[in-house]
């Protein structure tokens, strides 16, 4: 799933390329969804490549390629205009925030832990595809659960969520893994973890801190490194084993 503002320059691209065969400038991207600053777009094409949306052409100034639309669009339904491409925001749920999302069709997120049919398993929340533009907490849906082996597991609360995007290829976790993640609001350096970004983007990456800084890594070297401060980062879980079907 995409925040509304991916979700907006996402069309706003595909639109522009269509129309010209030329990706549109950063100055274009910031007008069009009317954002302050060009580090806005920057953060918003980093996470629709991530995500396996769009692709950066090497060697070639401007050059974006879309590789794909959230499922929920409908691709030959005319042109759509980025102020039209999003719905208007869910009202407030008392939980403090109003989710304005775009669904991916993917359906899954938190519940209780249960004890699962067999012994030597546990029926753990299992979460949607890693999504940008909401806490963790935001996605429940009591109905969704997958069983994970005893053997996986510590002490403490768990859940899993299943992963979108080859920033992690290099550590090994790709794009439809299920992902189990230990819930903790602290990790040491190198961890892989569930970070909230500023409140609004979920992602999964390795956690690095020095002095005030945090470094949040991805595990493939066609992304880059991103840096933040000290308060925009809040940890949200520990990945501590995967799950893959063949």
């Amino acid at each position: 799933m995409l925040t509304s503002k991916q979700h907006q320059l996402l069309v706003f691209i595909r639109d522009r390329l269509e129309a010209t065969g030329i990706s549109p400038s950063f100055e274009e991207m910031k007008a069009a969804l009317n954002l302050r600053s060009k580090s806005g777009i920057h953060r918003l094409i980093t996470a629709l490549e991530e995500r396996g949306f769009i692709r950066r052409l090497p060697h070639r100034a401007r050059a974006l390629e879309v590789l794909r639309l959230p499922e929920s669009a409908v691709a030959d339904a005319g042109r759509v205009s980025p102020e039209a491409a999003v719905p208007e925001a869910a009202p407030d749920t008392g939980t403090g925030f109003s989710p304005s999302v775009i669904e991916g069709g993917f359906g899954r997120s938190l519940t209780g832990v249960e004890p699962a049919a067999s012994a030597e398993a546990v029926a753990l929340p299992l979460y949607g595809r890693i999504a940008a533009g909401l806490p963790i907490e935001a996605l429940r849906d009591p109905s969704n659960t997958i069983n994970v082996p005893t053997s996986l597991l510590g002490r403490g609360e768990h859940y899993a969520l299943e992963i979108e995007g080859e920033s992690m290829i290099e550590a090994g976790i790709h794009d439809g893994d299920t992902a189990i993640i230990a819930r903790t609001d602290t990790a040491e350096n190198g961890a892989i973890v569930v970070a909230l970004v500023d409140g609004q983007e979920v992602t999964l990456k390795r956690l690095r801190r020095k002095g005030n800084a945090v470094a949040l890594e991805s595990a493939n070297s066609r992304f880059e490194t991103r840096i933040f401060g000290p308060d925009q980062v809040q940890v949200q879980g520990r990945l501590i084993g995967l799950m893959r079907r063949y």
